[in-house]
C-alpha cells in the first residue's frame, strides 16, 4: 500500500478505493476472497497523482489481463466497518469507493485468477441478489446500475460486531 492514497493508526485503517462493474454476456466479473469465499470486486487502492477512473483501467489489467475503459462512475460508497481476515483483521475500516461501469472489448481475453492468486469468477446477473458479495449493499444497489440509473451516493456502516 506504499503508493496507495490511505493511511492506518493504530486500529484504524483508512483507503481510497476503485472497483470495476464488467458485465458481459449477462453475467458479472468478481473476484472470490481466498479469506471465506465471498465475492468482491475487481479493483484495489488509488495511488498518489492517478485519478480513480486511471486506477481502476490499471488495477482492471493488472487482476484480469483484459484492457477495459471506465465509462461513468455508477456507485460512490462510504464504507464504514469492521475488517475481517487477512491484514485488516479486526481494524476499524474506512474506505472511500468509487464504483465504475467499464466497457469490455469483445475481443477481451480474461484470466481465470487475479495478480494475488485469488479465483475470477463469472456471476450471473440475476443470481447476484443470492450471493455472498462484499460489501453486502451490492447485492440490491447493482441492478440499479445494470438499469441506468444515475450516480448513486450509498453510506454503508456495518455494525462494529461483523
Amino acid at each position: 500500500m506504499t503508493n496507495d492514497c490511505g493511511f492506518s493508526k493504530d486500529n484504524d485503517w483508512f483507503r481510497y478505493r476503485a472497483g470495476a462493474i464488467l458485465v458481459r454476456d449477462g453475467k458479472m466479473l468478481f473476484v472470490r476472497s481466498m479469506y471465506g469465499g465471498y465475492y468482491y470486486m475487481v479493483g484495489g487502492g488509488v495511488h498518489i497523482w492517478e485519478t480513480s477512473a486511471e486506477c481502476v483501467e490499471r488495477e482492471t489489467f493488472e487482476e484480469t489481463g483484459a484492457r477495459c475503459k471506465a465509462e461513468r462512475v455508477a456507485i460512490i460508497c462510504e464504507n464504514i466497518f469492521r475488517g475481517k481476515d487477512g491484514a485488516i483483521d479486526k481494524k476499524n475500516c474506512h474506505v472511500l469507493e468509487f464504483y465504475y461501469l467499464m466497457s469490455v472489448p469483445d475481443d477481451a481475453v480474461f484470466n481465470e485468477k487475479n495478480d494475488d492468486g485469488e479465483e475470477l469468477v463469472w456471476v450471473p446477473v440475476e443470481d447476484i441478489p443470492n450471493a455472498d458479495i462484499r460489501p453486502a449493499f451490492l447485492r440490491e444497489r447493482l441492478a440499479g446500475v445494470f438499469a441506468g440509473e444515475p450516480l448513486m451516493h450509498v453510506i454503508n456502516r456495518e455494525a462494529a460486531d461483523n
